[in-house]
């Protein structure tokens, strides 16, 4: 049976987009150390990502632009980007594992699973390709704005985001729906 693993990454922040994966892992060819990205090193993930793309059976990474994310809402977007991930496997999965409570349209039977990158290793691999990906866009944004700090803060609204945001303004990059972002656009909350 082959299991497909999905996960997100860049639900809260401000900029960016929301990032999924879905890896299918090859049972003859198992990985040590998966689990929930955050629970992981930047360097830990980066040798385990490139562990999870040289022995999965299938992954893929997709992602929901800010501009989705403004149209559809963040819920959404994440539900269209885990769709896409899904559908970007080159193997069709015999059922999905979502982390979290709820689940996308899919073609196949899926199940969500609350802490799911604990609990179930495609999961957890599909957390730390998200991950991976999703900071590297940061620290590509970072080359190009660097006086934003993103580099640090991945486009969460921590206390240097808001001040950065409130004194430069947002950029194209920033969720125009979020309400730190309209209110530094001068509009209402």
């Amino acid at each position: 049976m082959l299991i497909a693993g999905v996960d997100e990454v860049g639900r809260g922040p401000l900029v960016g987009d929301v990032v999924t994966a879905a890896v299918i892992l090859d049972p003859a060819n198992p990985i040590a150390g998966l689990t929930d990205s955050k629970k992981l090193s930047a360097k830990r993930r980066e040798a385990l990502a490139i562990e999870i793309r040289e022995k999965a059976l299938a992954w893929c990474v997709a992602r929901a632009t800010p501009a989705e994310i403004d149209d559809i809402n963040i819920f959404q977007a994440t539900m269209l980007a885990m769709s896409r991930a899904v559908e970007g496997l080159s193997l069709v999965p015999d059922v999905a594992l979502i982390d979290g409570n709820k689940v996308p349209k899919l073609a196949m039977p899926a199940r969500a699973i609350v802490k799911g990158d604990l609990l179930e290793p495609a999961i957890g691999a599909a957390s730390i390709l998200a991950k991976v990906a999703r900071d590297a866009e940061m620290l590509a944004l970072h080359q190009c704005y660097p006086q934003y700090g993103f580099d640090k803060h991945k486009g969460y609204p921590t206390a240097e985001h808001l001040a950065k945001l409130a004194e430069l303004g947002p950029i194209d990059e920033h969720r125009r729906s979020f309400k730190p972002v309209r209110l530094a656009l001068g509009l209402s909350a």
